[in-house]
């Protein structure tokens, strides 16, 4: 069989799940996907797939195999769509990484945007609150909400993130406002896992003021953090973006605002280095605009994401 026939009835079985509905959409057998996969792993030489009646999972150098053979087929699809003079309508799938509730809130309306104007489009969404490695996991374009390292992505900068102290009006009335950041050493917190989850907590602008921090309750998602802020349990840290509703609808109010860390950059990232594709590159510049101006506006309501 062709070898890159093979790797897109591959593809196709990694996608689907399993053999037969890969068949399903590949109009095929499934014996006949079946003899390509062993096929296939006979002329590379090594297992790919592991197999059972019931399941079927990837070995680690199927995982491998399965990232390269998204990206080479993406981009024979890409070189046959240009070759075809089709450039200046982008096409093919495209895969976009975020944080959970930014990507629900900033990125799917720019996704939704994209697809109208680009009908031959189509993305995948993985919203995850993890950093991500766009290679190994076959993703093309990640909001980073984070000061970058140095590394081999190309990243445009889209806005800044504030990191807020929030409690509700409940807890206010009850134990009152804290005027330094000192003062919370006397309050209750709401403490996290990962981002806000450490032991201390840094203010000011050049981050040297820190505070111990002891937390009687820890939530591990941001979704509960808040909802128990709402609640009146105590006061929590959270990324503006995360309460700016429940801020305007007056359910917590932002405090030691004077005492806040410098903003956090978001940063649009690729991995394609300068030969990007045409898909990419129509996302990146369609959602850096669409991101720019909502930063403009909230700067202009003197707010932030």
């Amino acid at each position: 069989m062709d070898r890159l026939q093979a790797m897109r009835i591959f593809a196709q079985v990694v996608e689907s799940g399993g053999f037969a509905p890969a068949a399903k959409r590949l109009h095929m057998s499934a014996p006949s996907v079946t003899r390509a996969i062993a096929q296939l792993e006979d002329n590379i030489g090594t297992r790919l797939l592991v197999r059972t009646t019931r399941s079927m999972k990837l070995t680690s150098a199927g995982e491998g195999y399965a990232v390269d053979c998204r990206r080479i087929l993406a981009d024979i699809s890409e070189a046959e769509a240009n070759a075809a003079g089709s450039y200046t309508q982008p096409a093919g799938v495209l895969t976009v990484t975020a944080p959970v509730l930014f990507g629900r809130i900033h990125v799917l309306p720019a996704i939704l945007d994209f697809l109208r104007l680009y009908p031959n489009m189509k993305v995948k969404t993985v919203f995850v609150d993890r950093v991500t490695n766009l290679v190994e996991e076959g993703l093309d374009i990640a909001v980073r909400i984070a000061s970058l390292p140095d590394s081999g992505l190309i990243a445009r900068r889209v806005g800044s993130i504030r990191q807020v102290l929030c409690g509700s009006p409940e807890y206010f009335a009850r134990f009152g406002e804290p005027q330094t950041p000192e003062d919370l050493r006397h309050h209750q917190v709401i403490g996290r896992d990962g981002l806000f989850g450490q032991s201390e907590w840094l203010f000011g602008k050049a981050s040297n003021i820190r505070v111990p921090i002891n937390s009687s309750l820890i939530c591990n998602t941001n979704d509960t953090a808040i909802a128990a802020a709402i609640a009146g349990a105590g006061l929590s840290r959270f990324q503006s973006y995360q309460v700016a509703q429940d801020v305007k609808a007056g359910r917590l109010k932002i405090i030691l605002a004077d005492y806040e860390r410098e903003p956090v950059p978001i940063h649009l990232v690729h991995s394609e280095g300068h030969m990007v594709s045409a898909r990419v590159r129509a996302f990146m510049d369609f959602t850096v605009d669409h991101l720019l101006g909502q930063a403009n506006a909230s700067i202009a309501q003197e707010a932030s994401f």
